[in-house]
């Protein structure tokens, strides 16, 4: 069974990040964007006046890399909400080729997780082909400017780890983001985000 689950996790990497020929890299200015949360409402990268970042991560219900991440994702974002850098996690598959990433299922997965961040449908997945994003997750540290918009300082992988967050060495998107605080530049700015691939419309 564990050679099956490894074989199937397998065929469903991919390797992104500098092979990607569009897309928004380090550096850019960050694309805002209007995305339905899973209690209706709009979200922007304006909505939260307060926010002096964002960790931004395109993920879903679907991906076993995805779901292994979840807890992960959480604590990144009680960690670091408080502190300026809250997570807005965006759905961007298409639901008529991945149905168990419905907007439905979407509400029910935040709630069966308890998931105290916005999660975004990208229903038109225009968002997630303007940042270049392929695969779940996809992890971009957003650091606001004096002029309120929002630069990349990274983009990628949340640690090194796809399966227990234990056995971690190192964790990129909190180095990047505790770095900023500190008003530091962010050493590691771009790593390979190991992960399902994004199920594009037809």
């Amino acid at each position: 069974m564990l050679y099956l689950q490894s074989a199937i996790l397998a065929l469903l990497m991919v390797l992104p990040g500098a092979d990607i020929a569009n897309g928004l890299k380090v550096g850019d200015q960050a694309v805002d964007f209007n995305l339905k949360n899973i209690d209706g409402k709009m979200i922007s990268l304006q909505t939260d006046k307060q926010a002096k970042g964002y960790i931004l991560i395109f993920t879903c219900n679907t991906c076993p890399y995805s779901v292994a991440y979840e807890d992960r994702i959480i604590e990144l974002h009680q960690k670091f909400a408080p502190k300026g850098y809250p997570v807005l996690a965006i759905q961007p598959n298409d639901s008529k080729r991945s149905p168990g990433d419905s907007f439905d299922k979407m509400k029910k997965r935040a709630k069966d997780k308890g998931f105290p961040f916005p999660y975004l449908l990208d229903e038109t997945q225009e968002t997630t082909s303007t940042y270049g994003a392929t695969n779940t997750p996809h992890v971009y540290v957003l650091n606001k400017q004096a002029d309120e918009t929002f630069k990349i300082e990274y983009i990628g992988a949340i640690d090194n780890n796809t399966r227990r967050a234990e056995d971690a060495t190192k964790h990129y998107v909190k180095a990047a983001v505790e770095g900023l605080l500190k008003g530091q530049k962010v050493e590691t700015t771009k790593t390979k985000a190991i992960g399902c691939t994004i199920k594009w419309s037809s």
